[in-house]
């Protein structure tokens, strides 16, 4: 599957960025969901009464396959890509495309983005072995992509996705394969590469039920990668990432317990695990809703609507709003919230447009004038919205919800 992105702003930049994104959720509505480790579900892992050392060995053993040993961190001696390869980092906490809730991943995009496939070598960070291998051949046109997990010890990870091919030797039937710190692994062009990590020991505190996120269960253990980086390789990936609000390695746990802020999941659907139709059903992020803080200028907030999605129109799913209030960190129980949505671009300190493929610093979010629709929410209950967008309507000619809502929930 392949984003049509014909609107002006924003989303016109993002041409190339919202193609990768579509690559890492799923060509055809693939989901990674439930095809990584044979242990217990995370919700299990943390409501357990072992230690928090057991928890972590435990979840770790999971994610591995049963295929790790010991505890610890690592230190990342090289980068996934030459520093000359890469172009921009894009940190956690992107909302664009299929990717509802904040991205759970950074990306290396290459110097030249629309290269050729297999252009630029791709790297071992640090000494560690190769536990899972996913390969998803070319569909529609696309580069195709290999997802690595990379386990350290039984509580520290880290992960590729969108590789485009991958050394002699390194297959899914030789599991696990040893590797060195500078090892080259593989190819990426065409696209960028995901990259994160996971650290068993740090679970995410703003997910208010983790259980939610039992379908992608590495997500509640995505940690900031820039402290495991030596201090020379740290300055070259803090450099090419534009974001300069802390947490400058971006963020994608925002759930306040009884406020309308963070992400929601339609009733019945199986949290982040989503729908499981058929056609354009078969979608897993149609069923999600987020309300979060926008990567680059988080004194905006984006409201991210999985139900909007459209074949020809995937990018009606995020939107900034008018007048920027009130901040769904503020909006609690019984309080009916009404938010014109509109469109945006991302503008420099200059108040030019940027591009989205070169580093800026202190990117700052221009909303556009054009209403896109009303979108109206209602908490119910601690942990239950109401929620329905009028899709060309403004907020002062809609009155109240219709038979077209939907209840979403943690």
């Amino acid at each position: 599957m392949k984003l049509k992105c014909n609107q002006q702003g924003f989303h016109h930049i993002l041409i190339p960025l919202v193609i990768l994104v579509i690559a890492g959720v799923g060509f055809a509505g693939y989901r990674v969901i439930q095809k990584h480790g044979s242990g217990s579900k995370t919700s299990t892992i943390l409501a357990s009464n072992a230690s928090s050392d057991d928890k972590a060995v435990s979840a770790g053993k999971s994610l591995s396959n049963n295929k790790c040993s010991g505890t610890g961190d690592a230190t990342f001696t090289h980068l996934p890509m030459n520093a000359d390869d890469f172009a921009i980092l894009i940190p956690y906490g992107l909302m664009v495309g299929g990717h509802v809730t904040p991205i759970d991943h950074q990306y290396f995009s290459p110097t030249v983005f629309h290269s050729a496939k297999d252009t630029y070598p791709v790297y071992a960070m640090a000494d560690s072995q190769i536990t899972n291998i996913e390969v998803h051949p070319p569909e529609n046109g696309s580069n195709g992509r290999i997802r690595m997990v990379f386990t350290v010890t039984c509580t520290f990870f880290y992960y590729y996705d969108l590789v485009t091919s991958v050394e002699p030797g390194i297959d899914s039937s030789h599991l696990p394969i040893k590797v060195k710190a500078g090892q080259l692994i593989g190819h990426i062009g065409g696209q960028t590469l995901d990259f994160a990590v996971w650290n068993t020991k740090k679970p995410l505190k703003g997910f208010v039920d983790p259980a939610s996120y039992d379908g992608e269960p590495w997500k509640i253990y995505t940690d900031n990668p820039f402290p495991y980086y030596t201090p020379e390789l740290r300055q070259v990936v803090e450099a090419k990432n534009p974001r300069v609000v802390e947490p400058i390695e971006g963020k994608i746990d925002y759930d306040i317990d009884g406020k309308l802020i963070g992400n929601w999941f339609e009733q019945g659907t199986g949290g982040y695990t989503g729908s499981k139709g058929e056609g354009n059903d078969r979608y897993y992020y149609k069923t999600h809703l987020s309300f979060a803080p926008d990567l680059y200028d988080p004194a905006r907030f984006i409201v991210s609507v999985g139900s909007l999605y459209s074949y020809d129109n995937e990018r009606y799913m995020q939107h900034v709003t008018a007048t920027n209030s009130p901040n769904p960190a503020d909006v609690g129980i019984n309080t009916l919230v009404k938010y014109d949505l509109v469109d945006w671009n991302y503008v420099k300190p200059d108040g030019s447009f940027w591009d989205n493929m070169s580093v800026v610093k202190d990117i700052k979010v221009k909303s556009q004038s054009k209403i896109f629709g009303c979108a109206m929410a209602q908490l119910t209950d601690t942990r239950v919205l109401k929620f329905e967008v009028f899709v060309g309507k403004q907020c002062s000619s809609v009155a109240g919800f219709d038979s077209s809502a939907k209840t979403y929930t943690r």
